[in-house]
């Protein structure tokens, strides 16, 4: 399928501007598994019509992984650059797939003169639905067990629970809930740059204890909504070598899959 997707360069020489600006982020642009989730968030947006554009070449990291390593100067260095193109473009709103460009973007550009509204994909998801923009058939998952791990940006981090529930739930599947969910959520393992070094010495690694919760509860799938948690509950699920019978998927993707996108 072609996906033609427009740049903000594209609208400003036709002296428009879209609906929204999509980041896709450093994940979405270069690691194979997570340009599949770029993939089916655009062609979603591109079935329903929705006018978005990405920053393409013009974009670069948000930062976070420098800061969250401890590195402010790199941060505000690459913070800075990126609000001088995106207010050069005078974008108002963004959406993205990934919560630690969606924490970064909302919570600590403000500071630096960057001032935008920014939802996770399955915010802006869930409100095309709610305005009757977006039409879920859950068919191909009706009956499937799925579970949700929260990615802890999107959650504990910013209180949002509610949206990727909403979307799974009407996929017609059945939603069961690991012990440590929502505000008590158990991180991936990947959230403060460990997504990018190897973890220290100790018992067990994080995603190992996260993924055994989630294959105790026997879904078919773990659901997921940021591109790290995706490779992290991945990777343990072959650590237990169930790969041939639980798949870890992005919400969208199991949305561009119900609409056999």
């Amino acid at each position: 399928m072609d996906l033609h997707i427009k740049t903000m360069a594209e609208y400003a020489a036709e002296g428009k501007s879209p609906e929204v600006l999509f980041w896709v982020g450093c994940a979405g642009s270069f690691d194979d598994r997570a340009k599949k989730i770029t993939k089916a968030f655009c062609k979603i947006l591109n079935k329903i019509g929705v006018e978005f554009a990405v920053l393409g070449q013009e974009e670069s990291c948000t930062g976070d992984p420098a800061k969250r390593a401890g590195n402010e100067f790199v941060f505000q260095m690459m913070a800075l650059t990126n609000i001088e193109v995106l207010n050069a473009y005078d974008v108002k709103k963004i959406v993205t797939a990934c919560p630690h460009c969606f924490n970064i973007l909302k919570n600590e550009y403000p500071s630096l003169g960057g001032n935008f509204e920014v939802i996770h994909h399955t915010q802006f998801l869930r409100k095309l639905m709610e305005e009757g923009r977006l039409k879920i058939e859950g068919g191909a998952f009706r009956g499937k067990k799925i579970t949700f791990h929260d990615p802890c940006y999107l959650g504990r981090a910013n209180g949002e629970y509610e949206a990727p529930r909403m979307l799974l739930e009407k996929l017609d599947a059945e939603l069961v809930e690991m012990k440590r969910c929502k505000t008590n959520g158990l991180c991936c393992g990947a959230g403060g740059a460990q997504m990018f070094k190897e973890p220290e010495k100790g018992e067990k690694d994080i995603n190992i204890e996260r993924t055994e919760e989630a294959l105790a509860l026997e879904p078919k799938v773990i659901a997921t909504g940021c591109p790290f948690c995706n490779t992290m509950m991945t990777d343990g699920v072959k650590h237990f070598n169930k790969n041939e019978e639980v798949v870890v998927k992005d919400i969208v993707e199991l949305l561009a899959e119900a609409e056999d996108l």
